[in-house]
């Protein structure tokens, strides 16, 4: 079978949907069911990550990645490559492709929360993809939280829904226990992740511990706009905390290794990989009590309400100093992380896409 996928999220800095699909084709290079097929890559500039040229042959197609490059330029393009199906990623998929495809849509907030989006990022999103699940084949998602949401919401069938959580990349070397109180957030800064609150809540625990640190790595993609410079310098913290919109993979694992604690006060993920991450490193999450966080991490969290930045203080607090708390949410962790698995994600994506092709 032939399969053409677009890569564009490899493309830059990856986050999320490609680091999704930056890990599954890493692990489709070691399978072997993987192995019985060929693979075209569709991207408009060079990729940022290292694969076999030869396992995973990249056709260049040169203009800006957007609706027009997705829709018009890139069917052309395949139209000539004789595929046998098209993997689409990250939410939507080219509708003129005359061959099977296949989506993942990873969560449905822009359907759910349309407050979060711009009028014309909102529209474009919630057309393109309901179309695409309306086109596609099989419909790929990584929790059953989102795939209710898609039936709910999008009325994508649920026969055609296949759920296949994304594996973990270690982000560590080795877990340990720093000393230093150092608290840690990552992901793309969306309203619906409270990182003020955050920052709130934080400035209760430092005002209580001198040497208390956060760092917040992530874009600023919030709208409306958070200004979190000025939460933080109405706090009175800011020579206690460190924002950065993104960093290398190495100085990431290195933060992940420093990190005591990791905050991640989302109220809508379609799962949430960085607590995931965090939790492998050995810094217990703290999260918002939400049925996908449930899901995805267990017992092997720290659980506030929402709009409490009181209750998140005290919860960083016993994150960062209290041993049996600790204790009791890294001793879930192995059993949390064992449902993450790369090469599972490999073996079951390609089993769902070869029953689409068939």
């Amino acid at each position: 079978m032939r399969i053409g996928i677009d890569a564009r999220e490899l493309c830059g800095r990856a986050t999320g949907a490609g680091r999704y699909l930056g890990g599954l084709l890493s692990a489709w290079a070691s399978d072997e069911q993987a192995r019985r097929h060929s693979f075209v890559l569709y991207t408009p500039e060079s990729l940022t990550i290292r694969l076999d040229a030869r396992r995973f042959p990249t056709r260049l197609v040169p203009r800006a990645p957007g609706v027009w490059w997705e829709q018009v330029r890139l069917p052309r393009v395949a139209a000539t490559d004789h595929l046998d199906l098209f993997f689409a990623p990250a939410y939507t998929a080219p509708l003129a492709l005359r061959v099977p495809t296949v989506v993942a849509i990873h969560d449905v907030s822009f359907v759910a929360h349309p407050e979060w989006f711009t009028t014309r990022e909102g529209i474009r999103r919630r057309w393109l993809t309901r179309r695409a699940a309306q086109k596609a084949r099989a419909v790929l998602t990584i929790s059953n939280f989102s795939r209710d949401e898609l039936i709910a919401r999008l009325g994508v069938p649920a026969a055609r829904i296949h759920v296949v959580p994304p594996g973990i990349s270690a982000r560590s070397a080795s877990v340990s226990t720093p000393d230093e109180p150092r608290v840690l957030f990552v992901g793309s800064i969306f309203n619906r992740r409270h990182v003020p609150d955050l920052i709130r809540a934080f400035a209760a625990v430092a005002r209580a511990h001198p040497r208390a640190w956060l760092d917040i790595v992530g874009d600023n993609r919030s709208h409306p706009r958070q200004d979190l410079r000025r939460t933080i310098e109405a706090e009175q913290i800011a020579d206690r905390v460190r924002c950065r919109w993104f960093v290398p993979d190495a100085d990431l694992q290195s933060l992940y290794a420093r990190a005591r604690a990791f905050v991640f006060l989302s109220e809508y993920e379609g799962l949430g990989l960085t607590p995931l991450e965090a939790l492998a490193a050995g810094a217990p999450p703290v999260l918002l009590d939400t049925p996908v966080a449930h899901e995805s991490c267990g017992d092997a969290a720290v659980y506030v309400p929402m709009n409490d930045i009181p209750a998140a203080a005290r919860a960083l607090e016993r994150a960062l100093f209290d041993e049996p708390t600790r204790a009791r949410v890294l001793a879930a962790a192995p059993q949390v992380l064992a449902k993450y698995d790369w090469p599972r994600l490999a073996r079951e994506t390609m089993a769902v896409l070869e029953s689409a092709a068939r």
